[in-house]
């Protein structure tokens, strides 16, 4: 169990974490989001022992982290450090000895993971070859080599296509069902609301939403409707309460002052009897995402 307990980091007079706490059990995935500067990159730093907190415990298991525990992290950064004219295997293979492994179990591990990621290559192949895509499925490969028991992965999914997205999306979820400890940070929120057990949001380094996700999207209210109906938008913002309406997917989704005035919503469009479509919901994490880093600014 990852333990983080009232967490603060400064530089000079900036503030760049403040007071941030938070828990996450093996088996369970947190999600860490927010703008870039909010402080993810800073805490990651000190969950890995880079750099150390002004004030607060980082703990494992009741541990402070040390140079055993640190071998059983496996980090995915933002930014890729693959060394492009080095091989495929030379470069998976020093990682993994770095984290302990012999060169024989990481050398057949490595053949298996190329096979169940889909890397198109061969190990002996030079990075520099690869496609954006396989690159960056070789780099996650390198994490994971050691079977690492905590596993931070910052931005998983930049610049995959839909296929490889899902391939590395259910890895994931299967790391997660075997116990591995995983937090992630991702600007993609529909991902974070997919994968994440619950979320964290950090602005200007203090935590302003934590929780479970759908607990966090209930706390909003259920002030959204998505709708397929023929009535027309005028009809719609006639009801008192309805402040918008603006087109989606194949209907509309219409924004509410208040999670009551739906009912008025359904009256209008069922009078018929029949309604293509009628979802009332609490806002997304993307539209909660955007709503706080909105107030940050004002």
């Amino acid at each position: 169990m990852i333990e983080v307990k009232d967490v603060t980091k400064r530089f000079a007079d900036k503030v760049a974490v403040d007071a941030l706490s938070f828990t996450v059990k093996p088996g369970e995935i947190m999600g860490l989001i927010g703008q870039n500067g909010a402080g993810k990159t800073t805490t990651f730093r000190m969950l890995l022992d880079f750099i150390e907190p002004n004030q607060g415990n980082i703990t494992w298991n009741g541990q402070v982290l040390n140079n055993n525990l640190r071998q059983k992290i496996g980090f995915l950064p933002e930014e890729r450090g693959l060394y492009q004219k080095l091989s495929i295997e030379e470069q998976v293979l020093y990682f993994a000895e770095l984290h302990g492994m012999n060169r024989r179990d990481a050398r057949h591990d490595l053949a298996l993971w190329m096979d169940k990621f889909n890397v198109v290559g061969r190990p002996t192949d030079k990075v520099q070859k690869l496609s954006k895509g396989n690159a960056q499925k070789v780099q996650l490969i390198a994490t994971l080599i050691s079977h690492p028991e905590f596993l931070i992965l910052d931005e998983p999914f930049t610049g995959m296509d839909p296929v490889n997205a899902d391939i590395i999306l259910n890895e994931i979820h299967e790391l997660k069902r075997s116990g591995v400890t995983i937090i992630f940070s991702s600007h993609n929120m529909s991902g974070v609301e997919t994968l994440s057990d619950h979320v964290t949001m950090l602005r200007h380094g203090q935590t302003v939403l934590q929780g479970e996700t759908n607990q966090i999207r209930e706390q909003y209210g259920r002030t959204e409707i998505y709708l397929e109906a023929p009535q027309t938008d005028a009809e719609l913002l006639a009801i008192p309460g309805v402040r918008k309406v603006e087109p989606e997917l194949m209907g509309r989704r219409v924004f509410l002052t208040d999670p009551d005035v739906g009912r008025q919503v359904f009256a209008l469009v069922s009078a018929n009897g029949y309604v293509q479509a009628f979802s009332q919901q609490a806002p997304s994490l993307d539209q909660i995402f955007k709503q706080e880093v909105a107030k940050g600014e004002n």
